[in-house]
Order: C-alpha cells, then sequence, then structure tokens
C-alpha cells in the first residue's frame, strides 16, 4: 500500500484558501506542498464533530500543511480496526476501543491525543418505557454496532447496577438506524454519548416522544472517553506530521470553543442534513468534555496516571483482559504538546 503522508501534491484550491482565510501566511511565498491525509471520525458527523469539519472548511488543517479528508465513522472498534490495517492515518476513537485492541490483539495503534477527559457513555430510554435506570434490564434490547465502546463497558455498568449482562439482547444495526429503532419501540435502549441527546429527543418529540439519558457515569465511571488515535508506523515514520496533525485538531477545538456559530454554520455547509440548531446544542455539550478543570490539570490531550490506570481497570474487567497489562503501550501523547 502507498502511504499518503509519505506523498505531498501543490494544489491551487490550497493556494486559494490559504491565501484568503490566513492572509499569506505559509502560503504567501509561493505553493505549499500539502502532506494528505484520511481521517475517520468515530460516529456519523453530528455537531459532535463540527470542529473537524468546520476546521477542515476553515483552513486549520491547510494551515499545518495538511490536506486532510475526512470520512464518517461507524464505530470506534471500525476506526481503530481500520487505522491497524492502514485504511486511514488517523481516527477518532474511544480510548476503551484502543486499549482492548492493542491488549488483546496486538493492534498497531495508539491513542496520540486525550479529547474527552471523562466518559459521555450513555444508554438513552424513551420515557415512556419506563426504563429509569440501570437495574431491571435483563430481557431488554439494547441496540449496538460492531465494535461500539458502550459494549465494552456495559457488562460491568450493569454488574455494578445488580443487573445480569448475559441477560441482555444485543441488537446488531447501523449506527444512523439506532435512534429511530429507539423512536419506534423496536429496541428499548440505544447506546448513545449523552452529547447526542439534543438531537435525538428532537427527533423523539416530533413523534410525541420523549428521551431520557442513563449516563455510565452514574456508577462511577470517570474514565477517559474519545481519542486521537493513530498507526505505530505513523508515530515512528512521521512524527512531524503527527504533530501537526494534533496541533490542527487542538486548534480546531479551540477555535469552536470561541467560534461556535461559525463552526457550526461551516459545519452544516458540509453535512447539510445536520441543523443548525441541532449542531449548536452538540458541540456545546461536547466541548464541557474536552476543556474543564481535568484537561486545565494536565494540558489539552494529556493524561492522568491514577484516570488511565482507572479507565483501564474498567475495560479489562469488562472484557477479561489481563488487570495487569500496562496500559501505556496503548498510548503516546509525547507529540501533543
Amino acid at each position: 500500500m502507498t502511504h499518503r503522508f509519505n506523498s505531498t501534491r501543490r494544489t491551487a484550491r490550497a493556494m486559494a484558501l490559504g491565501g484568503a482565510l490566513w492572509g499569506g501566511l505559509a502560503l504567501a511565498a509561493g505553493a505549499q506542498e500539502l502532506d494528505e491525509v484520511a481521517f475517520q471520525t468515530d460516529w456519523i458527523p453530528s455537531g459532535e464533530h463540527a470542529m473537524y469539519y468546520g476546521g477542515w472548511s476553515k483552513g486549520i488543517f491547510e494551515k499545518h500543511g495538511i490536506d486532510v479528508t475526512i470520512t464518517r465513522g461507524y464505530g470506534s472498534g471500525d476506526t481503530v480496526t481500520k487505522l491497524a490495517s492502514g485504511g486511514f492515518d488517523f481516527g477518532v476513537a474511544d480510548i476503551g476501543a484502543v486499549l482492548a485492541g492493542k491488549a488483546r490483539a496486538g493492534m498497531p495503534v495508539k491513542t496520540i491525543s486525550m479529547l474527552y477527559t471523562h466518559s459521555p457513555h450513555s444508554l438513552f430510554v424513551l420515557e415512556s418505557s419506563g426504563i429509569d435506570s440501570f437495574q431491571g434490564l435483563e430481557g431488554k434490547r439494547i441496540g449496538i454496532t460492531p465494535g461500539n465502546s458502550h459494549r465494552l463497558y456495559f457488562p460491568d455498568v450493569a454488574a455494578r447496577a445488580g443487573t445480569d449482562p448475559s441477560e441482555i439482547v444485543w441488537v446488531n444495526t447501523d449506527g444512523a438506524a439506532m435512534a429511530p429503532l429507539l423512536i419506534q419501540g423496536r429496541i428499548d435502549a440505544a447506546p448513545f454519548y449523552s452529547i447526542h441527546h439534543y438531537y435525538q429527543n428532537k427527533a423523539a418529540e416530533e413523534a410525541g416522544e420523549s428521551i431520557n439519558v442513563l449516563p455510565f457515569e452514574e456508577v462511577g465511571f470517570a474514565i477517559y472517553s474519545a481519542s486521537l488515535v493513530s498507526s505505530e508506523r505513523m508515530i515512528e515514520e512521521n512524527p512531524d506530521l503527527v504533530r501537526r496533525f494534533i496541533d490542527a485538531v487542538h486548534e480546531s477545538f479551540e477555535w469552536a470553543r470561541d467560534n461556535p456559530e461559525e463552526a457550526c454554520t461551516l459545519h452544516v455547509e458540509r453535512v447539510p442534513e445536520v441543523a443548525m440548531d441541532d449542531c449548536m446544542g452538540s458541540l456545546s455539550a461536547t466541548l464541557d468534555f474536552v476543556f474543564n478543570e481535568h484537561s486545565e490539570a494536565t494540558g489539552l490531550g494529556q493524561y492522568d496516571p491514577e484516570r488511565l490506570a482507572f479507565t483501564w481497570q474498567v475495560v479489562a474487567g469488562a472484557q477479561e483482559l489481563d488487570p495487569e497489562w500496562d496500559p501505556m503501550q496503548a498510548v503516546d501523547t509525547s507529540l501533543a504538546d
């Protein structure tokens, strides 16, 4: 396979966009060579991803010498698997999927930057279902996508709540079909990040229903979640590109935090099926998981060793993996400065 990160190209598009948006910074002196990068997210492009798509349109990646192409994800497990096989250069994936893939199968991938400092994992249930906790879920039908990080954690969540996880009925489905199946009552619960509640609940209300959120944190899950991921080969062979990519993502997050309406406007231009108010609701909720007291203490993209160790204990316990395995084998944030 020809690795995209070894190829560069001159483009009139890059010159025009860079000149217009960045006042002739690097591009003013002439055409800039851009590293072509394929980037897969973890899920469908909701407002949770406005910083990536908006930063793409804003020219932030190009400012850092990157010609990025962003592709929607199909769950963290899918993103990790495709990164390991060379299908993409960078991705967004829950660190639980990275740790499990590394510990179980030695997948050659690593987290290169923490994004969500605590977990937004949750179950969405209809208010009309009468489900109001993680207790008594035996026999209930819960939707799931292959490799979804919620599935990694749920056995421990259920056990903490006194529910037998072996009695859950898992219904495999595509991510885009999950909420409609819930709203139609064809499944009893759906695993979502809590930051997706605004637009999913709006759809439910249009159908005369209402969605309640059951956060995994209710049973003590103060664990890391979404992270930037790349292959070990990329980290070893092109650390400069890895550093620039992390810098571009971090700048995109900071820009979206300071300019949420512009970020969502640009996001909706690229993903017109996302409504503006949905984007604003999801983006606002997402940023609370990124910019908070924890990230102020550790630095954006970095981690606290105790929380990382606890994250691994949760993943290891849920997946029957070796609790003595060192999670640092799957983490390298040395370029996230």
